[in-house]
Parts: structure tokens; sequence; C-alpha cells
């Protein structure tokens, strides 16, 4: 096109007029073609981005209606079902079973339940209320009406991305290397007017006395610092790729090595983000590997909603699992909180029920104990045996389902919910995010080093204690994000150095509490990998995060672990020093 314009021009300078007039008509033409094309691309694809862009119901002067997502304003009622996506921040005004998965802003992967119901005063401050969902949200089962209260930039996923456009504060690195060049330039100052002074009370001519200090001030000028800084700190990087780690940002090597505090998320980081099944236990809390095969006949043929625990258990095969056969099956709802499976085996016919253990053990009325096949009463007494295990596994951070079974006629072809009971309690099936194999020796090699670590998660205290435990991790306090929305940011500073777990806080919590170590004068780093941990990593010194990890996390990290692992290969040769040295 350039060429053509610059002939057009010769033609027009030589008087060519047929060559000019020929020439421009082309390039106009193509101009024009150009133009006509571009806008019916971009047409179409503005008409194809409006066929897929996301629905949502929603009632507006009692008329039910659906709508695009962005056309939704605050007061519209949205009407939510299972499978959908959260479209706006929004307060449930009716709801049924509802159950949400809000892994994009906590990083938690059980689904949670809510409710319509009003909190108590001071309760829907911090994480998520029950009472309300929020947009990136999804849907995991059954149906509600939710007033919307907040769209677009003032949802609590618009405010992360609203963190991530701001400016990153300067980092320890930027600080001190703002520091020393401020002394150099009032060393500098003070040693050219001190010449000049000198020169001067020797009775030297002033312009060859100011020449001088102006030589000696470019003579202590380091122009090669720069130069030098970057040198080293690119050795250092390449250094640290040979242990699998990008730098993405080289003065964050230098900030590693000042690095006396850690905040890290939980889930994904410290834990697999991965529910597994590991333990059965009866209602003593005896190991009895019965139950993993019932529930593994239950899951298997399970054909309604399926929930993450599900998944974990077809994940642990047991030994005798073949000869099954599904008769007949009574679906999962939120209502019973169960769901039963008529199978057959041998010629034998069993209902086995799995759901949440107080409902299946309120259907019980006998149960079965490790190493005993006799059928035991469920007497008041087992019924306390039973709520005892219940709340110790529960404080030791596991999410438990009860299952029980009954044999039944061996004709028998249908299965009803009159069915579940009397059934015979075979014990809890137990789950965990079990912590990562790598992250024990890591944290203690960061122990060795001097730096301090903090577990700031979404995830409640009572879980929380229990991966600490496991990992060695010692509490010395714990603050809750509800307390943490009251504290001021003094009466926050001050109760920084004596605690080491933050749990049920939302993502600008968690940055307010690396903001507020900074301020102490501590060189903190920060390890998540999720969308919830990117205004974290935003504000650290070091922002750690894994090749994993979603890409708004690695696009806010200064430094990324290839492989999800606390403790890449290569690091186990330096002995006691950590990944991070």
């Amino acid at each position: 096109m350039l060429r053509l314009l610059f002939a057009a021009s010769i033609a027009a300078l030589t008087r060519e007029g047929a060559s000019f007039f020929i020439i421009t008509t082309i390039v106009v033409l193509s101009i024009l073609i150009d133009f006509v094309q571009e806008h019916r691309a971009a047409t179409a694809a503005e008409a194809l981005r409006q066929r897929v862009a996301l629905r949502v119901s929603v009632l507006r002067d009692g008329n039910e209606r659906e709508i695009p997502a962005a056309d939704m304003v605050i007061g519209d009622i949205v009407l939510l079902s299972a499978g959908a996506l959260v479209p706006a921040d929004c307060r449930l005004t009716e709801e049924r079973d509802l159950f949400v998965n809000e892994a994009l802003l906590t990083g938690e992967p059980y689904p949670v339940e809510k409710s319509a119901s009003e909190l108590a005063r001071g309760a829907a401050e911090g994480a998520t209320p029950e009472n309300a969902v929020f947009m990136g949200s999804s849907v995991i089962s059954d149906a509600a009406k939710a007033l919307v209260i907040a769209t677009g930039k003032s949802t609590r996923l618009g405010a992360i991305a609203g963190e991530l456009r701001k400016e990153a504060p300067p980092t320890a690195f930027n600080l001190g290397v703002r520091k020393f060049g401020t002394l150099i330039v009032r060393l500098t100052l003070a040693l050219v007017l001190f010449v000049v002074l000198i020169n001067l009370l020797f009775d030297r001519p002033v312009i060859e006395s100011f020449l001088f200090a102006l030589a000696l001030a470019v003579g202590l000028t380091p122009e090669l610092m720069p130069m030098v800084i970057s040198v080293t700190l690119a050795r250092g990087a390449m250094r640290m790729s040979r242990a699998e780690v990008i730098v993405k940002r080289l003065s964050a090597i230098h900030d590693l090595g000042g690095m006396d505090v850690l905040c890290s998320d939980k889930t994904g980081t410290l834990t697999e983000a991965r529910i597994k099944l590991v333990r059965e236990l009866d209602i003593a809390g005896n190991e009895n590997r019965e139950v993993l095969r019932w529930a593994y006949v239950n899951a298997a043929f399970e054909t309604g909603l399926k929930s993450p625990l599900d998944a974990a258990i077809l994940d642990t095969t047991p030994t005798d699992w073949d000869g099954w056969r599904k008769i007949d099956e009574v679906p999962f709802d939120f209502e019973r909180r169960r769901v039963s499976i008529l199978a057959e085996r041998d010629g034998r016919r069993f209902l086995i029920v799995k759901g949440a253990p107080e409902d299946v053990l309120g259907h019980s009325s006998t149960y079965r104990v490790a190493g005993n096949d006799a059928a035991l009463t469920l007497d008041d007494k087992a019924q306390a045996m039973a709520r005892a295990t219940i709340e110790q596994l529960g404080d030791e951070g596991f999410r438990l389902l009860g299952v029980a079974w009954r044999e039944v006629e061996a004709d028998r072809t249908h299965a009803g919910i009159s069915d579940e009971n009397e059934l015979s309690f075979a014990g809890f099936a137990a789950f965990l995010d079990p912590p990562k194999d790598s992250a024990r020796s890591a944290l203690e090699a960061l122990s060795h080093l001097g730096v301090t670590v903090k577990i700031v998660t979404g995830d409640n205290e009572r879980v929380t204690r229990h991966v600490c435990a496991a990992l060695g991790i010692p509490i010395d306090g714990v603050i809750n994000g509800p307390e943490l929305n009251r504290l001021s940011d003094e009466a926050l500073s001050a109760r920084l150095s004596g605690t080491t777990l933050f749990c049920r806080v939302t993502p600008p919590q968690k940055a307010r509490i690396i903001s507020a170590l900074r301020r102490r004068g501590h060189v903190v780093g920060y390890l998540g990998d999720g969308i919830n941990d990117a205004p974290s990593l935003r504000v650290a010194d070091v922002a750690l995060s894994v090749e994993s990890a979603v890409d708004v996390a690695k696009e806010a990290a200064s430094m990324i672990l290839l492989k999800h692992d606390l403790w890449p290969r290569g690091c186990a040769r330096a002995g006691a020093r950590s990944p991070t040295s």
C-alpha cells in the first residue's frame, strides 16, 4: 500500500495523470474493500458473541424473561438452577436445598450450602455469608431466587480485577535501591560542596574549583551499578531455572533472599486440592474396610447428582468389587441427604444407603464393628458413641459420609424411600484434602532459614488446624475473617507477630494482611495459585505461584514453580537449604 501511494506521488509530480488516477483508484478501492470486509467480520463476530453470551432468567414486573447477563441491574430477581453460573453478587430471597461451588473466590473444593434466612448481626462479615451468592460461583444443585445487589466492577470478583489493574506497590528491592541511590546523591552533594568550600578557602579560582567538584561528582556516580545488578540477578535466575523455578521479575531474587515471612494459601499449595477417601471407620472409630465395599457399590451405580466425594470413593477400588449388578436406585436429594442403590451379588440383593452421617444413623437399627459380622443393636449408648466419633473426626478436619445397608428379598425389583429403614450401619467414609508430600520438608527448611510461615486461607479454622498439625506447623494464634474485619490497621499490626493462622478470609483481607506485615518492616512472600490469591500476589514482595495455577495468578506472580511441588528438583542436594534460598 505504501509503495502504491509512493508511486502515485511520483506520477503526480511527473504529471502522469492517467497513472496517478489508476493507482489512486486501486488504492481507494482496496481500502474500501478492506473496510467493508472488516466491518462485516466485526458484525458477524459481534452477532456470534451475542449468541454465546451468558444469558440469565430474571423476574421483572412480575414476569419471567431471559436477558443477557450484561443487561442485569441492581434490584433484578435472578432465577438460579443447577449448573448455572451466578451472574452477579446476589442476596437469596428463596432457595430449596441450594449448594454452590465458590472455589473461584475461596479456593475451597467442597460445595457450600446456602440459606435464604437472615443472618445474625455481624455474621455476614468476612468470608462469603450463607445468605448470599457471588459472581463467578456455580450452582451445584437445586434452585433459588436471588436479589441482585452488585454487578460488574462492584462485585467481589470485579473488585479482584480492579486490584490487579492498580500499580503494584514497590518491593523491598525497589525500596532498597531507591534508598541506596538517595544515599549516594546526598553523599555526592555533600562532598561536592565540601570540595568547593575547601578550594574557596584556599583562594582557588571559582570556575576551576566548580569544574573539579563536578568531575569528582561524576567519578563518584556508579554508572555501571544497574548493569552489575542486572547481570548478577540474571545469573541467579539461570541457576533457579535449573531447579525448575522460572523468574519473571529479576528483582524478586533479591527479595527472596531477604524474605523473613512467607504467607501461604492452604488449598492447592500446602494440600493437593483434590479430595481423597483416606479412612473407613466403624462407629467406634476403628478401621473397617467393609465400609469401602458398600460405599463403592453405591457410588459406582449412582446415576444422579455425583459429588466430589463420590469421585474420591471411585478412585479407591475395593478388592472384592466384581460380581455386583444394579437392580434399582433411589436418587439423591437434598431433603433426604442420601442415595440408595438396590444391587445384587451371588443371588442376594442388598439395599445400600450412603449420605449424611446423622440421617443414615437415624434410619439404622443395628450396626457392625470391625472384625465382627454380627449385627449389634444401635441403642442410645451406640448412638452416643457414633456422635462422639463424628465430632472427633470433624475436629480433625475430615468430611464424612455415613454408609448402611440391609439385605432384602431375592426377588425385590424396586426400591423406594420407605425402604430406607431398619438399616445396619456399616460406618463412616472419611475424606480429606491431604497435605502434599513435599510440604513438610519445605516448611522445615524454611524454619531453619529463619522464615516464619503464616497460613492465610478462606477455609474454616478446624480444617486448617488439622492440616497444620499434619505438617508440623506450630499454631501461636488464630484470627478469623469476621474478627479481622473489626480490627483497625493498628490493632491488626499489633497482633500479627502472635498469629499463625488467618481463616475464613476474603481476597481483600488477604492483601490487607500482607500489606500490614510489610508496614512492620517484613519482607513478605506469598504462595498461591487461584484467582482469589491474585490480589495477595500483587502486593507481596515475592509472589510465588505454580505452573498449574490459573492464568491470573501466574500473571501476578514474580516466580513460578514449574512443578506443583514445594520442593523442586535439585533442592534436595542443597541439604538444609530451602527451595527458595
